[in-house]
């Protein structure tokens, strides 16, 4: 497997861009499966998020690929490949797997440690194994990169210093509006991050929660979820004249447009009378509330832009050194099982070419020698087979030794080029047909 990874993130590409760059809709599918037919690609995923947007796959040329990926993401996000490119991040191979463990664990997040970067992830593999981009590569790495992401939570304090985007941005928004606790909200949107955010606020104690969302019935469901008296549901369309009974707005849908607009805030500043600024959190790409909100006395618009700014509230040095060690030890253990993986169908070949010729042999003896008796017949099977095995188990063990090692997929080509091992024999052992793609595995995301 030959790991590219293109993307941009908050880390690469002002709020602007990414804005313009957001994929919604049936466009995130569009480009995953634009990505997999590519002559390049044998699989492929893509990590679409507020903040970042991440091809990952497996591909047989970097050049060819990097520049495949990088003008599908133009694409299919409508930025100019030309400015898009001046944003775009490239990781290949092991700086790859680096990569994706890190932002695994929170490293590469916003708000460094927040957990819901897992969730993130294992949805992207479902909606890869779902639409059938992901093989075994890449079923198997990002398995492993959930793996590695509950292990820096586990072993390390990152996980109690580290919040989700909701969490941080309401502490900016206390910051500025005061307490949560016994506020009026109204949260538009019921996807994940509106539901996570609803259910923060019932836990900080707000007094009374709207749910506004373009499905009713799904903002209905929320409703249920929270449990009685918690939330009750708001129709979509009367958002602007609800902005002047609440104290505080979170908005995250998937619409291409501006959802809350600035007029209607001003409208509801202006006949409110309490002493605290309406407060807005906006947490979706791209952005909800109209930009101009900015620049209204009497409201407070904490967004993905503001928040980025305030990204100095972070976990401790020593913690994020610890996630980085993990992280670094956990690349350099998945980079040898890759690499031991890779040579054991050649192993494999070899001892079958090498069972077959103990067999071709006896069936040889047997024919010039048929009178031979059962007992030395079989003590001749066991001492040529024995020779055989003694003569391979060397130079097998020490090939997997080395194999596993930077670079070690020069050694079973070496092999299989000294005993002319039959490639369709290898390729059988593995699964994978001469020059066709790797077969999807079974089972789901664990």
């Amino acid at each position: 497997m030959s790991l590219l990874v293109v993307g941009l993130s908050h880390r690469t590409a002002p709020v602007g861009v990414l804005e313009r760059a957001a994929l919604t809709g049936e466009v995130p599918t569009r480009l995953l499966h634009d990505a997999a037919a590519s002559s390049t690609v044998a699989e492929a995923a893509l990590l679409n998020t507020c903040n970042r947007i991440e091809l990952y796959a497996d591909v047989d040329k970097f050049h060819a690929g990097v520049a495949e990926l990088s003008l599908l993401l133009a694409h299919h996000s409508g930025v100019d490949l030309e400015e898009l490119t001046s944003h775009l991040y490239v990781h290949y191979e092991d700086r790859a797997v680096h990569h994706l463990f890190s932002v695994a664990c929170g490293l590469d997040s916003m708000v460094v440690g927040e957990g819901q970067i897992l969730g993130q992830l294992r949805d992207a593999l479902a909606k890869a194994q779902d639409e059938h981009t992901a093989g075994r590569g890449l079923n198997e790495l990002f398995q492993q990169a959930l793996r590695v992401g509950k292990r820096a939570h586990s072993e390390t304090g990152i996980d109690k210093a580290g919040q989700s985007l909701v969490t941080f941005g309401l502490e900016q928004v206390a910051a500025g509006a005061g307490e949560i606790a016994g506020k009026r909200a109204l949260v538009v949107g019921a996807g994940s991050m509106s539901s996570l955010a609803a259910a923060t606020l019932v836990r900080s104690g707000v007094t009374d929660l709207l749910i506004a969302n373009r499905t009713p019935a799904r903002a209905e469901r929320l409703v249920e979820i929270l449990g009685p008296g918690a939330a009750r549901t708001l129709d979509l369309a009367k958002v602007p004249e609800a902005l002047a009974d609440v104290d505080l707005v979170i908005s995250c849908t998937g619409a291409a447009g501006v959802v809350v607009r600035a007029e209607d805030v001003a409208a509801a500043v202006a006949t409110r009378t309490a002493d605290t600024p309406l407060a807005l959190l906006d947490l979706a790409m791209p952005r909800d509330v109209d930009h101009a909100v900015h620049e209204l006395d009497g409201a407070l618009l904490v967004d993905l832009e503001s928040l980025s700014h305030a990204h100095a509230a972070s976990p401790g040095a020593g913690d994020v050194d610890e996630v980085t060690r993990i992280v670094a030890d956990e690349v350099t253990a998945f980079g040898a099982a890759q690499r031991a993986a890779r040579i054991a169908p050649t192993v494999v070949a070899l001892r079958a070419m090498a069972s077959d010729v103990v067999a071709a042999e006896l069936g040889r003896l047997d024919s010039r020698l048929p009178d031979l008796d059962e007992r030395s017949r079989a003590e001749i099977a066991q001492t040529v087979r024995r020779v055989v095995d003694k003569l391979l188990h060397a130079p097998t063990v020490r090939v997997k030794q080395l194999a596993a090692e930077p670079g070690g997929a020069s050694y079973a080509d070496a092999l299989r080029e000294l005993f002319d091992l039959d490639p369709a024999a290898v390729h059988a052992v593995s699964g994978t047909p001469v020059g066709g793609r790797p077969q999807p595995p079974g089972g789901g995301v664990r």
